[in-house]
């Protein structure tokens, strides 16, 4: 009986090394591996570019210590085999970014604003039809109020734009400054409350604008300036293609140079609106 029992052990023991054996092969042959699929993180995504080309003609602030931008051949093809340029232009021109310390001491510099506060959601509330008829216009308390009575709540963390239809002026410097006959200038902008509520309220990022900047041109005390940077947070001027975003729904990447110790840069503006499928 034991060798009975023993030879019943030994076969079923082959039985199961074999079974495993034609079960690896099949395996091995007929199981193709998981095939990995690219999926692009944009798709179904439009990718819109909110910045303005860089170059002599580029707005920047008015003043004596502020230079235009200059692009300067450096070397060629022709004579070294290699093309390259040198550029010189102020932080504060075009599409930039005012950093936390442009208007406050003790706040971070350029290079300092922390990446996870450069991508966000970001909101347009839109003001060009006031902008329209009174060039010193202001986002009021009762705008952005009336912006979330229509689109709910101003999310948190988000990156704000305020779109006043001044950029259909940008070709032209006289008209995108609209200095008066004293030399004062004239641009729509946000109110001190409006900024306020956004920066502290909802805890708004950054606030963007499509002027010369988040003050209005007739501010003498840049009160916005010191609400935005006295929070940690920073300004964005100049932005292009804001009538190109809805009201709300879309993420925003900003990119502006790292410039060690800087009070701002030049900035690319990224916004990533989703798709609709007709």
């Amino acid at each position: 009986m034991k060798g009975a029992v023993s030879v019943v052990v030994a076969m079923t023991g082959a039985g199961l090394v074999a079974a495993l054996i034609v079960a690896t092969v099949l395996h091995t042959t007929s199981a193709a591996p998981p095939s990995v699929v690219a999926t692009s993180p944009f798709a179904g995504q439009q990718i819109v570019d909110l910045t303005y080309n860089f170059n002599p003609q580029t707005p920047y602030w008015p003043g004596e210590k502020y230079k235009p931008f200059e692009l300067t051949t450096i070397a060629t093809l022709e004579q070294d085999g290699v093309l390259s340029k040198a550029i010189s232009l102020p932080e504060h021109l075009g599409t930039h970014l005012d950093a936390p310390n442009h208007f406050e001491p003790n706040q971070p510099s350029v290079d300092a604003v922390r990446p996870a506060d450069l991508v966000g959601p970001g909101i347009v509330i839109d003001l060009h039809l006031k902008a329209e008829t009174d060039a010193d216009a202001v986002l009021t308390l009762a705008d952005v109020r009336a912006w979330e009575a229509r689109h709910g709540t101003v999310p948190k963390e988000a990156i704000i734009f305020l779109h006043t239809g001044w950029g259909r002026f940008w070709s032209n410097n006289a008209r995108y400054m609209n200095r008066d006959a004293a030399g004062k200038l004239h641009f729509p902008a946000y109110s001190a409350d409006a900024a306020r509520y956004l920066i502290v309220e909802r805890a708004a990022k950054g606030l963007g604008i499509d002027t010369l900047s988040i003050d209005p041109g007739i501010s003498k005390d840049f009160a916005v300036h010191h609400i935005v940077n006295g929070a940690g947070r920073y300004g964005i001027e100049n932005v292009a293609h804001l009538d190109k975003l809805p009201p709300q729904g879309f993420m925003v990447v900003v990119s502006p140079m790292k410039i060690e110790n800087g009070t701002g840069g030049p900035t690319r503006i990224f916004a990533f609106v989703p798709q609709v499928t007709p």
